[in-house]
This record gives structure tokens, C-alpha cells and sequence, in this order.
């Protein structure tokens, strides 16, 4: 995954959603408060992942959401199409420092790289 940027849903400007800092929203579900924040990123079809937005790879991905106790709340069908190549993903916690540190990747490059015989999250 690379260029990682903030995306600034157009959802967020309804009523449901609270600004709690630049790009991580709070939203009430059922009986909980949920923290969510968009991001935007581009696959790396030499590293294995998807070649387009629509084949949003299960890896780095997986790792990601494991490393920062987050999952994914939204896919972003209308953007995430066969011809594009950037894809768009919201990301849930119910913990709000879970999210701050999920955004820490913005900027960074994410890939899986054997090591050891295992495969380790690599952010840099």
C-alpha cells in the first residue's frame, strides 16, 4: 500500500457524525459510540496485492486492522471500481487512540515482507 491519504467522506457532513479531530469522526451505533476515519491508498501489484480498487487485497490489509484493533466499516462501492486504481476504505474502532494510531500510516509505505520464514507488517 502506498500514497496513503486522508479521505474526507462527503457522509461526514450529515448530522450523524461528529468531528472529534481532522479526519477521525464519531458516530453512535446501537448502544456504542464508534470512532471512524476514511483513507485513500494505492495497491502494489508487484508485492501481490490488487490490481485494481475493486480487488482490495486481503494482505497488508489484514495485518493493518490486526496491528490497530480497527475494521473495516465501509467499502466505498461508487469509488472503489474495476478502472480505478486508488482505493477507499473506512476504518471502525470503538477505541478513539485506536484510530489515532491507525492514521499514523498516512504518508508511510505498508507491505508484508518474508523474514525469518514468517511474514511481518513493514510501515515506513
Amino acid at each position: 500500500m502506498k500514497e496513503i491519504q486522508n479521505y474526507d467522506a462527503l457522509k461526514y457532513r450529515s448530522g450523524a457524525y461528529f468531528q472529534i479531530e481532522d479526519g477521525i469522526y464519531e458516530i453512535k451505533e446501537e448502544n456504542e459510540f464508534l470512532y471512524v476515519t476514511s483513507l485513500s491508498f494505492i495497491q502494489e501489484t508487484e508485492l501481490g496485492e490488487g490490481a485494481n480498487a475493486r480487488e482490495i487485497s486481503q494482505y497488508p490489509l489484514e495485518d493493518l486492522l490486526d496491528k490497530f484493533y480497527c475494521y473495516i466499516s465501509d467499502f466505498y462501492e461508487e469509488q472503489n471500481t474495476e478502472d480505478s486504481l486508488k482505493c477507499y476504505l473506512e476504518f471502525a474502532s470503538t477505541d478513539l487512540e485506536d484510530v489515532k494510531e491507525l492514521r499514523s500510516i498516512i504518508g508511510k509505505h505498508v507491505y508484508n515482507k518474508e523474514m525469518n520464514g514468517s511474514v511481518k507488517l513493514i510501515v515506513e
